[in-house]
């Protein structure tokens, strides 16, 4: 059973908007992946790094197995526990920069890397999918010889991250606890089996949005539902809109087509059965992106033991608009 923490309102309306595709957002940015293929884990290490002392910051890249380099980023000292970040749809491990910046100034290794196709990754054509996704970021894990470590995913960054735990992780003995903020697992996608998921006509229009005018699809959702700046009240933040804009022009239209696939339809379902590390689970009951009944609170019933926040109120990107909470909670998870 989940240990359930929470205070919100759990008849918390779920409200609408209209981006580009004139589509309800019952869902988003998070996600699974249908599997097309196997992905080879391991990686050929990248150009050697100048590293001295025990403190560093350094930015590199690592080519995978099937020959995609990957970017990273490797702050602070080589002896800390290392925490790495997996990022959502359709951004890079800049979205991140409040949780780094904070956790490496209470002394952890903090690593972050962008997904293939994502931010300064390679824009390849193919591999869009959750098993890529883990797959490479076990190449990142495996170059940096990462152990011990926490991993925090945040919307389809949660999907990688239960994709990882449960098949490179877990099986290597790497992982030592997990962090899932916002993200869509189990399944996004409304089926038989899922009646209270998102319409597929929903990620149809997301779709069509994307290949239409990409560069305004992709503001509608920032400055609408992803921080909830669409709600009455709202202390809105150009800064951030334009920041969610930038990362998500950096990276290739067909990753991110091809993402939507990936983060709606894959089925997480056993990779959730399959933890045995202790797990927070963070939602805002006011996501308008990835609803948090058919997402967080059924993934802390998945997952044996994990914890479970509802935070009342709070939206999609809730890591970026309220930093301060989110990251002393996730500390104190780490430290307990």
């Amino acid at each position: 059973m989940s240990d359930i923490d929470s205070t919100a309102s759990h008849d918390a309306p779920r409200r609408k908007f209209v981006a580009s595709a004139g589509l309800t957002a019952g869902a988003l940015v998070a996600g699974a992946a249908s599997v097309v293929r196997s992905a080879g884990a391991g990686a050929v290490p990248a150009p050697a790094k100048a590293a001295t002392g025990t403190h560093r910051a350094e930015s590199s890249t690592v080519i995978t197995k099937d020959g995609v380099e990957i970017f990273f980023k490797d702050w602070g000292p080589k002896d800390g526990q290392p925490i790495m970040f997996h990022h959502g749809w359709p951004l890079s491990a800049d979205d991140w920069d409040a949780q780094l910046l904070f956790f490496v100034q209470h002394g952890y290794r903090v690593v972050a890397h962008d997904r293939r196709g994502h931010g300064r990754s390679q824009q390849v054509s193919d591999g869009h999918d959750m098993d890529h996704y883990a797959a490479d970021a076990w190449a990142v894990v495996e170059h940096l010889n990462l152990k011990n470590a926490v991993h925090i995913g945040h919307s389809t960054g949660g999907g990688e991250v239960a994709r990882y735990v449960a098949n490179f992780g877990q099986p290597n003995g790497r992982v030592a606890k997990a962090v899932l903020v916002s993200a869509v697992p189990p399944l996004m996608l409304k089926t038989a089996g899922n009646p209270d998921g998102t319409p597929i006509e929903v990620f149809d229009g997301f779709r069509k949005a994307l290949a239409a005018n990409r560069a305004q699809f992709y503001f509608d959702v920032a400055s609408g539902p992803f921080y909830g700046f669409n709600r009455a009240g709202a202390k809105v933040s150009q800064g951030i809109i334009q920041n969610w804009w930038r990362q998500g022009m950096i990276g290739g239209a067909k990753a991110h087509y091809d993402g939507i696939k990936a983060f709606s339809e894959t089925d997480q379902t056993d990779d959730l059965k399959k933890f045995a590390v202790p797990t927070l689970v963070l939602h805002g009951d006011d996501d308008q992106v990835v609803p948090y009944k058919d997402a967080g609170v059924l993934s802390a019933k998945l997952i044996k033991g994990a914890k479970l926040k509802i935070y009342p109120g709070y939206p999609h990107g809730m890591l970026t608009v309220h930093a301060d909470e989110l990251n002393n909670d996730i500390l104190a998870f780490i430290k307990s």
